[in-house]
Parts: C-alpha cells; structure tokens; sequence
C-alpha cells in the first residue's frame, strides 16, 4: 500500500467492537488470546484467506530465558541475562526499556501458551544459536512456524475468538490523537466499517513493498523476498500519517540459507553452528559463518552468482532433521550426499581441490584467519559429507513504529515516555520497531517471534 488512507470517521459504522485487531499472524492472535482473556470484545480480521504470516515461514522458534522448560534441562537462565545477550548482538542500539520489556515478558507467554492454552512447547537442547549465551529457544514438536500458528488458529476457535479472513484494512478513523475505526475491503470489492474502542496493528512489516525496501535497506533490495507478501508497510505509513514515531527501519533480518533454486529455507542454523561452513562457487571459504543467519545473506549475495555452498555432515544433518523445512529440503533433493570430498564435489560441482583444501584445514581449536572460533567439543566434519547451495534472501524487516514497553501503545513523533503515545492505537510484531538494532547484524535468533509474541501479550492485556 503505497498511500495508505486516514480519514475522519463517519457518522455511523456498520459494526463495533472493543478490541479491533489488523493482522491474524502471531503477534495478531496472540494479542486476541490476551484480550479475550481480558474479557474484552474482540475481532481479528486478516487479508489472507487463510492465517499465516511471516511466522509460518520460520521455525516457529521463540526465545525465553527462566522457563520450566529451561530448568528441567538444568539450564540456568535469566531476564537479565537474556536482555544483555539482545543488547550485545546489537550493539546497545536498541532502547533498553523494549529489551527489558520483552526479555522479561517472554517466559511468562511461553508458560501461559503451554498451560493456558495447551501449546506443545520444548525446548531446543542439541545445538546453540549465534549470540545466544544460554539454550533457550522454545518450539512445537515439528520445529515449524506452520505448526504454531495452526495451534494458535484452533485455540482462537476453540474459545470462539471472531476471526474473518478475506478482509483487507484500507483505511484508518482517526481524529486527533484516537482511533475511531477502519474500513475493510471485501473480496467482492465492497467495504464495510468497523467502529473499535482501541485499535492493535498486527499487520507486520514493509518487506513486500519493494518501493519501501529500496529506500530504507538498499544494500538487500535485490535479494531474494521470503517472507509474508502481505507485509506491504501499510502499519508504518498509517502510523505515520497519524503522527506516531518510527524508529530503525532500515532494521531486518536477512537469511543466507535459502536453498537455491528450491526456494526452501533451511532454517536450522545448526549446519553451521555445530561445525559446517560455507563456500562459494570456487569451493572456499569467504566470511565468518559463525556471526548468524541474518549477516549471511548479504555475505552469499556478495558471491559470485549470488550463491554460496553449505557444507556439513551427517552428525550434523541428523541435527537439522528435527526441523520440518530441513526435511523438506531434503524431499526435494536440495541436499546433496557425498561418501567422499570427491564425490560431494562431483555432485555439486565444486572444484575438487579446493573444496578438499577447504575443509582439511578447518581448525580443530582456536580462531581461524576469519575469526570464526572453533570448539574443540565438536568433531571435526566427517564423511559422509552433504552441501545444498543456497542464495541470500530478506525475510523480514525490523524497524517500524515505536511501541511503548509497557502498554505497546504508539509513540508520538514528538513523543516522550509518559503521555507521549497515540490514545488507543498499538503496534505489535512486525508492525513495531524490534530490538535487532539498526541493521541486520544485530539481528538476534528468534527476534522477530520474541517480538511478536510478548508485544501481542502486552497490548491484548492492556
């Protein structure tokens, strides 16, 4: 939506509600289980005909530090700790107040999930991800986005949380600093209007808008857009139109393990994490994989072709199987199988030589020429070997309206903490700035899902 529309509200609305919410992803429905929870009249309304979002394309990983999750694997864990690995990979970018605000949040939604509302969370205990001190990223049993928003889909249903799909937002009421309502478009190109006592954009990010992309993330404008196609911006451009503040978009988070040309994510990070590498088309090593997916992406685009290989192996690969879009890749055939270096280089065509250079020379402890740090904990890549080739890609962005800590209210352009947000308009997920910095190296696994999740909690309770 390049011109979003804001105009005063009508004389009368063909409905109302107390809690309108624009967007049925993650952050969207989980926003309705806290309000509904609060007893509150809700409506959630979604483009698509079926919920989905940019959550049903990752993992479905959450991040939370002090669950009972965490304790029963004997890992001990914090807030605390937790905020201080968000503002380490971000390089203090971020307000401190979100951080604290959302790494604090985060078990509790994880608990009330599981306990509450019977979501099948374990955690992630056979690998580490990038920039993450502890283990604590949470799951459902497939490790898959899909799986999470269909249980959050069936509970929405379950306590009988009104959820119309097919309906397009085009256009905010507002006078003066408060929302009064908005229009929807129909399949059919009718509109109807929707009077609400607050209003919660749940509408995600900017990264479908290629215009927008282009002007605030040049470097990833021709990378390869994996996520939600409804992400066109139209949170940020309402939310500015209105007099909210944004902050850091040029903020996103990249992945430099697409497989190419399936199109598939491999979203396990763990064919690097747990010792494989990356090459590119003359089989060597070209960065520091060891920084996070979201840096890779402009690393591989930064190769010749726009690609790079993954190298791992099968101690590695029975790792990443736990993953449901590894498995895919693998039914696919993206995943290619070596018993030798010689064979993996026959089936990928990778110069034999310099692959077999490569990976004979991996360290066994210390740093290597990239700075990348080697555990001596792990073995060393073994045959047989595997590699998919994969491509950089945007997957979403991370900047976007300021939302207060504590309420996830918007904040005024000339905002300050207290009395200076919009009266009843919040900004949760993808729609609100998140805590990735400004760029995509502070991108911290599972910040998007962390802040769809505890922002969504936050404004449906308020």
């Amino acid at each position: 939506m390049a011109h979003p529309d804001v105009a005063e509200p009508p004389e009368a609305f063909d409905l109302a509600v107390e809690t309108l919410i624009i967007g049925a992803g993650a952050a969207g429905m989980v926003a309705a289980l806290a309000a509904n929870e609060a007893q509150q009249e809700v409506l959630l309304v979604e483009a698509d005909a079926v919920p989905a979002g940019s959550a049903a394309l990752s993992a479905g990983l959450i991040p939370a530090a002090g669950t009972r999750f965490q304790a029963q694997a004997g890992i001990k864990d914090s807030p605390e700790q937790f905020t201080q690995d968000i503002q380490a990979k971000a390089q203090d970018e971020n307000d401190p107040d979100l951080v604290r605000s959302m790494a604090s949040t985060a078990a509790p939604v994880i608990e009330w999930l599981y306990s509450r509302h019977g979501l099948a969370f374990s955690l992630v205990t056979d690998f580490d991800y990038p920039g993450h001190s502890r283990r604590r990223m949470h799951g459902l049993p497939t490790r898959s986005g899909q799986e999470l928003i269909d249980a959050l889909r069936a509970r929405t249903e379950e306590l009988d949380i009104p959820l119309i799909c097919n309906r397009r937002a085009i256009r905010l009421y507002a006078r003066e600093d408060r929302i009064y309502g908005a229009q929807l478009l129909l399949p059919d190109g009718s509109c109807e209007t929707i009077a609400c006592t607050r209003l919660i954009l749940a509408c995600n990010g900017f990264g479908g808008n290629r215009a927008m992309v282009a002007e605030h993330m040049t470097e990833i404008n021709n990378a390869l857009w994996f996520g939600h196609d409804s992400n066109r911006g139209e949170a940020i451009r309402w939310g500015q139109a209105l007099g909210a503040k944004t902050a850091h978009l040029g903020a996103y988070q990249g992945h430099g393990n697409v497989a190419h040309p399936h199109g598939i994510l491999i979203g396990t990070w763990a064919t690097i994490t747990e010792g494989g590498v990356q090459v590119n088309s003359t089989g060597q090593r070209f960065w520091n994989e060891a920084q996070g997916y979201s840096e890779a992406a402009r690393a591989v685009l930064a190769q010749p072709g726009g690609t790079a290989w993954v190298i791992f192996d099968s101690r590695i690969a029975a790792i990443a199987r736990q993953f449901e879009d590894f498995k895919n890749a693998e039914k696919q055939g993206a995943v290619l199988t070596g018993e030798t270096i010689v064979d993996l280089a026959k089936a990928s065509g990778l110069p034999q030589q310099a692959l077999s250079d490569t990976l004979s020379t991996l360290p066994r402890a210390g740093h290597d020429s990239f700075g990348r740090s080697w555990d001596t904990d792990k073995p060393r890549l073994s045959p047989p070997y595997h590699a998919v080739k994969v491509t950089g890609a945007l997957f979403h962005t991370q900047g976007g309206l300021e939302a207060d800590p504590a309420t996830a209210k918007t904040r005024r352009a000339t905002g300050c903490k207290t009395g200076g947000c919009l009266d009843n308009l919040y900004a949760v997920g993808g729609a609100a700035c998140g805590v990735s910095g400004r760029g995509d190296s502070g991108y911290l696994s599972g910040n998007g899902l962390l802040a769809a999740v505890t922002l969504g909690y936050i404004a449906g309770r308020q």
